[in-house]
């Protein structure tokens, strides 16, 4: 089966692949451990409403950093971890004669591509990613259904083979977004506790599981059998 007719499975980068709380790690040098922690997730919040604003987010929590700290900061975010699942989770799509894989971001492209490479856990495994996909080139954001149509022109599928692509998220807001763009949707639900958005009347999940991993068998299994 060649790469045009795989079906594609469209990794979410941050939360979904990339941990962004192990950021947390390069903050406690300069906080307490819980202040670390609370501010790598409000960085996280900031980046979701794209103010890209790490002053603002720091003005929250009543925390000063100067230049220097914060330019150190933007730089750990090219160091990310993977989450534990991920690297098994890949072994599989390499291996998989059905799948091939690509990432898909909401990121600028030099910075998506800065996090892939740089990343420790997952530089080794880039080539893993047939491309990088990112929404610089449409100037809208997901969940907007432009972006999705943007990803299935760049992985090579037609208006009617949207279901050959599956959206591989950890947030919710990019599962419901996928699953209204037509696409199939694969949610990480690493909390354990259930799909639980109902915005979207038919914004639920196609399949989900609690690791990358059992993700993709669940999907393999799916193509194969479809």
């Amino acid at each position: 089966m060649s790469s045009q007719t795989k079906a594609v499975v469209a990794f979410d980068l941050y939360d979904t692949l990339l941990s962004t709380a192990s950021i947390s790690k390069k903050l406690e040098p300069v906080l307490d451990a819980n202040t670390a922690h609370s501010l790598s997730l409000l960085w996280r919040r900031y980046q979701l409403e794209y103010t890209w604003r790490l002053n603002s987010l720091a003005g929250d929590l009543q925390v000063k950093l100067n230049q220097k700290q914060i330019d150190n900061l933007m730089t750990a975010y090219d160091s990310l971890s993977t989450f534990p699942d991920v690297e098994k989770a890949l072994e599989r799509i390499r291996s998989s004669s059905v799948l091939t894989a690509v990432i898909f971001s909401n990121g600028q492209k030099s910075m998506v591509e800065n996090s892939v490479l740089r990343s420790a856990d997952l530089g080794p495994q880039a080539a893993t990613f047939d491309k990088i996909v990112t929404v610089d080139s449409v100037k809208k954001y997901k969940p907007t259904p432009d972006v999705y149509q943007y990803l299935a022109a760049q992985v090579g599928k037609a208006p009617h083979q949207l279901k050959d692509i599956w959206l591989v998220s950890g947030n919710p807001f990019d599962i419901t977004g996928s699953k209204n763009a037509g696409l199939n949707a694969a949610w990480v639900d690493r909390s354990g506790l259930g799909w639980r958005d109902g915005v979207i009347a038919d914004g639920a999940p196609t399949v989900s599981a609690e690791n990358i991993d059992d993700l993709m068998v669940k999907i393999e299994e799916y193509v194969r059998n479809a």
